[in-house]
């Protein structure tokens, strides 16, 4: 497995900015980590704000860092998402002129569920549950099929390096169309047994093959509750607390008191890591670095880190020990993780 990854977040926005403040500062200390402590080769930059992500591009790219840009503009409707699309694929092509062969393009994220008019509904959860209603028709979607056919055309106008798509691994996609097959697969108890076999019509292609995001996240059961997916926030204690005055009474909350588990956070993304690299993968990104959406806490009910799959826990009181001028410290599956892309 030649392309050591994780999944860094610039600001993505569904309802909200993932990242509400951005400091290129901070971000610059965090990729050299990255790449210095985490031993990664590669990270998959995501995020709306273009300007954003040509900061972050850059300095990962001046450290050394081969970047998977993922410009993510989502809930809109195709005519719109390609529009920015394209023009995001200008700036890519870009700091490829500066940086040739370290960029390689994303022209979506999933977008059977995070783009308007593949399947009804105006929303992500519209759509997921369409999706689960009529699981066969989401999977051969003809509308996805054309705008991606679109999409690879405008794209490879104005950008001239490798291409991919990181797919749902049901989606029907074109790969003969792209240079890498990117696949976002999560493993699960649902689909631990056939989680590779699930790739294989992929790997048969012959073609190069990336998980362009999996990942675990930290609690007791996180492998076998089903809820991988979404997590375990408490949706309407989120929207409360969001609410201008209603919100400064309201704390966001988990469902039901879930219990930290560090350790099987760090021990299904290295057996995943394996399962992997021992299928011939050319290459994984591990979700995600760091969420800044998701601070710890003391009181279990209110540590959204627990529903978290970053490999760093925010800190609500100042400054971590391991990274003293940063917010967070680093989890169990950080030095797992480190430990294995450094032996490899």
């Amino acid at each position: 497995m030649r392309i050591k990854g994780v999944t860094y977040d610039v600001g993505r926005v569904l309802g909200e900015n993932w990242r509400p403040v951005f400091e290129p500062e901070v971000v610059r200390r965090e990729l050299a980590i990255i790449k210095d402590d985490l031993h990664c080769n590669a990270v998959r930059i995501c995020g709306l704000d273009i300007s954003r992500l040509e900061t972050a591009a850059g300095l990962a790219l001046e450290l050394g860092l081969d970047v998977w840009l993922s410009p993510e503009l989502w809930n809109k409707m195709p005519e719109r998402t390609l529009r920015y699309t394209v023009g995001a694929a200008r700036m890519a092509e870009d700091l490829l002129r500066r940086w040739p062969g370290k960029v390689v393009f994303c022209i979506g994220s999933e977008l059977t569920l995070f783009m308007r008019g593949i399947l009804p509904g105006r929303s992500l959860l519209m759509r997921v549950r369409r999706m689960r209603k009529n699981p066969s028709r989401a999977a051969g979607a003809p509308a996805l099929t054309d705008y991606l056919t679109r999409a690879t055309d405008e794209v490879r106008h104005v950008f001239s390096g490798p291409i991919t798509y990181a797919s749902l691994v049901w989606e029907s996609v074109d790969w003969s169309r792209f240079d890498f097959i990117g696949v976002d697969h999560y493993r699960d108890s649902r689909v631990k047994h056939r989680y590779v076999d699930m790739l294989q019509p992929s790997l048969d292609t012959g073609k190069p093959v990336v998980v362009t995001e999996f990942g675990m996240r930290t609690y007791v059961g996180a492998d076998t509750s089903g809820t991988l997916g979404l997590g375990i926030v408490h949706i309407p204690s989120m929207v409360l607390h969001k609410l201008p005055i209603v919100g400064r009474f309201v704390r966001t909350r988990l469902k039901g008191t879930p219990a930290r588990d560090e350790q099987l956070q760090a021990r299904e993304i290295v057996e995943t890591l394996e399962v992997l690299d021992a299928a011939g993968v050319a290459g994984a990104f591990v979700h995600t670095f760091v969420d800044y959406q998701s601070p710890t806490d003391p009181v279990p009910r209110y540590d959204l880190d627990i529903s978290s799959m970053s490999l760093v826990k925010l800190l609500n009181d100042g400054r971590g020990v391991a990274y003293p001028d940063l917010p967070w410290e680093p989890k169990e599956a950080f030095r797992a993780v480190a430990d294995y892309y450094a032996a490899r």
